[in-house]
């Protein structure tokens, strides 16, 4: 089968960014590292995206883009709060300690993958003194692991906490895109308009082939942040054929149309799967995933017909994720063979 419910990780380029990538590549020689008009215009339309002069830098992924983030507020001594199942906790290999010299992640649990204030304030002032390590960074994922989104009052709420505590606060980005869609808000309002300091604003999920940005809204933040990129390896020498196409896909507001597509098309999967007995949804469809309990024997029946999608928390809860390009035709195939198999397996 052409398409998957796997990841959004595994469609294509969209054709705008593309575009723009394979017409940097026919521009003849020009300097590399960044030296470049293209990655110089893409800078002032992710500033231009977001109401500021951020400071603006790329890195090859998101693992990269959140470690990088969080080491640039992190002595070896402190310790990054985020929800125990954050993308920075469960699949990034210890990024974050490796990056930082060894700071540590302090997890909380929260509803849909969200942490609360009342929490973030225990756990920021939980362990005082030099025996314990040092909270300096509040971690939100948006939108979260679990396909749910963080309201503008909720991150005002959280972010205030932090500020309150003097940590600094990071946005992982992966999926902010499909969170603004979710919303209908702006970027600004949903990142340092509502006290998130550091975004690593993600690009692949959302149509680009690599590199994800990260912001420092106070470009004081982003002291020598560019060593931190050059020594971990995420200097990309011919910068042009990432950043071309990340003004591909911000020119013409490709970059919300693709958010709005892909949740469009989880809101319609998701629909479709609660109308079918025996299936949970067990997560509200916020974004562009849809969560939910699938039978075994189903899950089984799915994948030899041809179906990939991961079994995201065993035995039963499933992720089905869908991308820029998910057609309406592939979600009512997958529907119907869904229904199809309940049907034959649990007969009424």
């Amino acid at each position: 089968m052409s398409q998957q419910f796997a990841s959004d990780n595994n469609a294509g380029i969209c054709p705008s960014a593309l575009a723009a990538m394979l017409e940097a590549n026919t521009a003849g020689h020009t300097p590399g590292y960044g030296d470049d008009p293209w990655t110089a215009k893409a800078i002032v339309h992710i500033q231009n995206l977001f109401e500021t002069k951020a400071s603006v830098h790329f890195v090859f992924n998101g693992t990269a883009a959140n470690s990088l983030a969080l080491a640039q507020f992190c002595r070896p001594y402190n310790s990054v709060i985020a929800h125990a199942f954050s993308h920075v906790e469960m699949d990034e290999a210890g990024g974050p300690g490796f990056y930082s010299g060894g700071a540590k992640l302090a997890t909380l649990e929260g509803t849909g993958a969200k942490l609360n204030p009342t929490s973030v304030a225990h756990q920021a002032t939980r362990d005082t003194g030099i025996h314990h390590s040092k909270p300096s960074v509040l971690s939100l994922s948006q939108a979260t692991e679990l396909g749910t989104v963080y309201t503008i009052d909720e991150l005002h709420a959280l972010t205030s906490q932090a500020h309150q505590h003097a940590l600094k606060v990071h946005m992982d980005g992966a999926r902010f895109a499909n969170a603004v869609a979710s919303l209908g808000c702006s970027p600004a309002e949903m990142s340092w308009k509502a006290g998130v300091d550091v975004l690593c604003f993600g690009g692949v999920k959302n149509g680009l082939g690599a590199g994800e940005a990260v912001l420092f809204f106070d470009p004081e933040d982003s002291r020598e942040f560019e060593w931190r990129v050059k020594q971990s390896g995420h200097l990309n020498s011919k910068m042009r054929l990432v950043t071309s196409a990340w003004s591909g896909l911000l020119e013409n507001g490709t970059w919300l149309k693709n958010a709005q597509h892909a949740n469009a098309m989880a809101d319609r999967l998701g629909r479709a799967m609660a109308g079918i007995s025996r299936i949970k949804l067990t997560q509200p469809v916020e974004a562009n995933a849809v969560f939910a309990e699938i039978p075994l024997s189903a899950q089984a029946t799915l994948r030899q017909k041809g179906w990939a999608f991961y079994t995201f928390r065993p035995p039963l809860e499933c992720r089905l994720m869908c991308a820029w390009d998910t057609e309406a035709k592939t979600v009512d195939r997958f529907s119907q063979d869904l229904a199809g198999i309940i049907a034959a397996h649990y007969p009424a």
